[in-house]
């Protein structure tokens, strides 16, 4: 079975954001006056090819304990669903 996983890797709260505090400044200058927070993170798709969504979803799972997400600083969010052929 084709699977497509969607993760998204954001810090975790209180870890000072400086890019998501430059991008505010920046959409400021630029006008937009009413932003109050910016978070910044990584988004990664990946598919890979297991026997069952939940295989999958352990698999990636480790792939972010492993790689994808830095567990001290960061934390992430997944979805996993059946890759249509």
């Amino acid at each position: 079975m084709k699977c497509r996983g969607k993760i998204i890797v954001t810090l975790r709260p209180g870890v000072f954001d400086p890019q998501g505090v430059t991008i505010k400044s920046a959409l400021h200058t630029l006008g937009y006056g009413e932003t109050l927070e910016v978070k910044t993170g990584k988004f990664f798709e990946v598919i890979l090819e297991t026997e069952s969504l939940e295989k999958a979803k352990e698999r990636l799972q480790e792939m972010c304990d492993q790689l994808l997400a830095n567990p001290v600083i960061e934390q992430y969010l997944l979805e996993v669903e059946e890759q249509s052929r």
